[in-house]
């Protein structure tokens, strides 16, 4: 696996998609970087503290809103734990390939 072509693949699927903004790109590139740190696990296993430290965001808040976003785009799945004992997994998608619609 090629961690340099989930990234470019993802901002070719963003480049007209006005929904994602600079954190959305940061969480990403952060999730594409601990995944890319486990091997290329699907999904990934990840307390949101690990993947904000990588993506230098502060805020909890933005990070769930960030990545429940780019969830409900469809550039990953994200199902989390809601238990602070355990983590929460992170699918990726084959997005790039299909281009999520977008308005």
């Amino acid at each position: 696996m090629d961690s340099l072509k989930y990234l470019s693949d993802f901002f070719d699927a963003i480049k007209t998609d006005g929904r994602i903004g600079a954190t959305h790109i940061a969480i990403y590139a952060a999730l594409v970087q601990y995944r890319k740190e486990r091997e290329f696990a699907n999904p990934i296993h990840a307390f949101s503290r690990e993947i904000m430290e990588i993506a230098k965001v502060s805020s909890a808040i933005t990070y769930q809103r960030c990545v429940r976003a780019l969830s409900d785009y469809g550039y990953l799945r994200y199902e989390p734990s809601f238990d602070r004992t355990k983590a929460s997994r992170i699918y990726f998608t084959d997005h790039c390939n299909k281009y999520p619609t977008h308005q």
